[in-house]
């Protein structure tokens, strides 16, 4: 097989990196000279530590640069079996580009897109051959993180997400299918993880320090919800949040936060611009947490109520089956557990019990209750079990 990615940024060096190691050929195309050879030279520098720490041999990392292609000539895809981009997050540059990519390429070629939030539908309604087009969104970085998203449109072939499923655990990683919904299964089920995190900051409940501490020490979390926010960038969370509640008419559950959106205008993207919900700068002092349990899990508590009525709410609209739902949290965004197991294990009343109470003290429809919760919590029922 021989694969054209599409953007020779972090995520399609990335992509590139993972499908040739799992031994393809693959054209990466970008019209930036510079930035091929700054890609060119960062899988290089991977593939000599890896090697160096024994994970590869001199001799495999040798051949997997030749199966690497750098180029700038789009006229290299004429014999690609499928070709993926990973270009700016902008749906009229996307539509445009697959109608171009179109005529380089044979009738039998798929087409994908690595879109974290943005309609495969809209992406494929560009091309005449709309039902070769899918969603195959990779997480960054793409040769750690196991999870990928596969999304077929409304237009999509019937049986090419199965045949992209397995293509994809050849490469090595973890694929979920998803329905063409906003935000997939990923970035929709875990907006609260940010959302709710930023509204109990705002209502001045805790400082960011506490609560990513609670999440952290008490929840089992890898990072808190404002660490994790700077580690992702606000130029990159900030927007997917925007086109998630965008996406979903407006829907309160999704609404984006006054707070973040500053930090957006202002250019404090988190880390990599030395400033976000922290301070990164040289010199600077970060915060120390209040350490008090019994607040701490009132945080623990609340978001985790909201994350599990997303999971249970994506579930109830067949947005994945429970197994990908599970799959895609624990693979793809690394939290501790399942959140339908979660769920279970916290007992579906109790979790039921804190939506309501926050939903009576707010009256803010974006602490509804997913009617599924509530027909389990009826049925005396669980999710997994």
């Amino acid at each position: 097989m021989i694969v054209g990615i599409i953007g020779s940024g972090a995520m399609g060096s990335g992509i590139a990196q993972v499908i040739a190691t799992a031994g393809h050929k693959v054209h990466l195309l970008d019209k930036n000279a510079q930035a091929l050879q700054r890609a060119a030279q960062s899988i290089k520098d991977t593939l000599r530590k890896m090697s160096s720490k024994g994970r590869l041999s001199e001799n495999e990392a040798a051949e997997i640069m030749d199966r690497l292609n750098f180029t700038e000539n789009n006229q290299e895809f004429g014999n690609c079996d499928l070709v993926l981009e990973a270009v700016v997050e902008d749906l009229q540059v996307k539509q445009q580009l697959f109608k171009e990519l179109e005529l380089m390429v044979t009738d039998e070629c798929v087409l994908a897109t690595n879109t974290s939030s943005l309609s495969i539908a809209s992406i494929a309604a560009a091309c005449e051959k709309p039902e070769r087009v899918i969603g195959i969104h990779f997480f960054n970085p793409a040769p750690l993180m196991p999870l990928v998203e596969i999304i077929p449109a409304v237009q999509t072939r019937n049986g090419l997400a199965e045949e992209i499923k397995y293509l994809v655990q050849s490469w090595g990683k973890v694929p979920v299918i998803a329905k063409d919904t906003p935000g997939f299964i990923v970035n929709r089920v875990a907006r609260p993880f940010y959302g709710e995190a930023i509204r109990i900051y705002e209502e001045g409940s805790a400082d960011i320090a506490t609560i990513d501490w609670a999440m952290t020490a008490l929840g089992g979390f890898k990072m808190g919800p404002f660490t994790l926010m700077d580690f992702i960038g606000h130029d990159v969370n900030y927007r997917v949040t925007e086109s998630v509640f965008a996406s979903f008419f407006y829907d309160p559950r999704y609404k984006p936060s006054f707070t973040q959106k500053r930090l957006f205008e202002a250019g404090y993207f988190g880390r990599k611009s030395g400033r976000g919900f922290y301070n990164y700068q040289e010199g600077a002092v970060l915060p120390e947490p209040t350490k008090d349990e019994k607040l701490g899990e009132q945080i623990l508590t609340r978001i985790l109520a909201m994350l599990i009525n997303e999971a249970v709410d994506a579930l109830a609209m067949h947005v994945a089956t429970k197994e990908d739902l599970e799959l895609a949290m624990t693979k793809g965004v690394n939290y501790p557990k399942g959140l339908l197991a979660w769920a279970d294990e916290l007992g579906p009343e109790h979790i039921l019990a804190n939506l309501d109470a926050l939903y009576k003290e707010y009256h803010e429809d974006r602490y509804r209750a997913s009617p599924l919760l509530r027909k389990v919590v009826r049925e005396n029922s669980t999710f997994l079990g």
